[in-house]
């Protein structure tokens, strides 16, 4: 769905009863009219910006159309949230909860609005004449996760969202049977890979939160200090496992100078900002961990983005997403594929 296909599907939800409920629930609203602004398009949860009078907040829902049993569940978001924004406030603070079909076909959350700059392909207008950007920016990400892995989650009594016993073992055989449920082209060294993923499985370390897409494109800084979070975003895979798959995982999305086209883009290829094995080196002295293993996690973790790509690239080859930059995904597929065997030989952190 582009984007501007998504604004078109605002229309679909009945905002005055929106407004008429969230006027209900919040008694010190306005008066005045809401107004909405879709910010994401795609097959992941929606987000929406929406303002009444001076207030602002962000409502999340599930995608319009069909969607499989218990994908989307804002529920566990909501609460995930209620419970995690005491002890990590860079997760949003939610408002309510619904899932009254009179107010919208889909149930759905309200948050709080963050203030700040997004950075994903390119250096923000805000950060463009500062020094260091990259160098801040790169330190920020790091200390954020292992703050966020540092987080007692039994305290905060999330204990009971996640089964962290067999983590990594469910998670790759998963995602390879994703694979093969989505498989299109033959790539002969995808199967020699997934049996040695398969075979090698790592003792995992204590569990920890685990946020499950933390990238850069996934947080917000402070539009006057590059090297300030002021929010995490999209919880709606988070769960308690194996925190270096989320360490491998934002290494993995952290692209390098020359690397060849993997269908992602990011800033962190130009110059100024920290290498992969840097970012490693950060996180280890700052987290405290064992990160010797870590050859195995970014080997799993280019394998899991390849999917993710690959089920993508399946829905436009069959028909269902015809997004014309779908049909492009399987040059990416194979180059992320490439990298998951540079990772298991050891040669990508050099």
């Amino acid at each position: 769905m582009s984007q501007q296909q998504f604004q078109n599907k605002v229309t679909e939800v009945n905002w005055s009863k929106v407004e008429a409920y969230l006027k209900q629930e919040i008694p010190v609203l306005s008066d005045e009219s809401i107004q909405v602004k879709a910010f994401s398009a795609g097959y992941s949860n929606l987000t929406y910006f929406i303002k009444i009078g001076d207030w602002q907040a962000v409502l999340r829902r599930p995608p319009f159309g069909a969607i499989p049993p218990k994908a989307h569940d804002m529920k566990r978001e909501y609460v995930i949230l209620q419970k995690l924004n005491r002890v990590f406030s860079l997760a949003p603070k939610p408002f309510l909860y619904c899932e009254d079909s009179r107010i919208m076909e889909r149930h759905f959350y309200v948050m709080e609005k963050k203030e700040g700059v997004v950075i994903d392909d390119s250096v923000p207008d805000e950060f463009q004449t500062r020094e260091n950007t990259g160098l801040l920016v790169s330190n920020a990400v790091v200390d954020t996760l292992a703050q966020l892995h540092a987080v007692d989650y039994e305290a905060a009594d999330l204990q009971n969202f996640g089964y962290p016993d067999g983590y990594l073992s469910r998670q790759v055989h998963g995602w390879i049977k994703r694979f093969h449920n989505s498989k299109t082209d033959d790539i002969p060294s995808v199967e020699k890979l997934e049996k040695w993923l398969i075979d090698n499985i790592p003792s995992s370390p204590a569990p920890s939160i685990v946020h499950n897409d933390f990238k850069l494109n996934n947080m917000m800084f402070s539009a006057s200090n590059p090297g300030e979070v002021v929010g995490v975003f999209d919880w709606e895979l988070s769960t308690i496992g194996d925190p270096l798959t989320d360490l491998a995982s934002a290494i993995a999305y952290w692209a390098e100078p020359g690397e060849e086209d993997s269908g992602l883009t990011s800033v962190t290829a130009n110059p100024g900002f920290l290498s992969r094995k840097e970012m490693l080196e950060r996180y280890a002295k700052k987290s405290g961990r064992d990160v010797s293993n870590i050859d195995y996690y970014l080997t799993f973790a280019f394998y899991k983005i390849a999917v993710i790509l690959q089920q993508l690239y399946y829905r436009w080859k069959i028909g269902e997403a015809p997004d014309e930059r779908f049909g492009k995904l399987d040059t990416g597929i194979k180059n992320l594929l490439k990298q998951a065997a540079k990772a298991q030989r050891k040669e990508l952190l050099r």
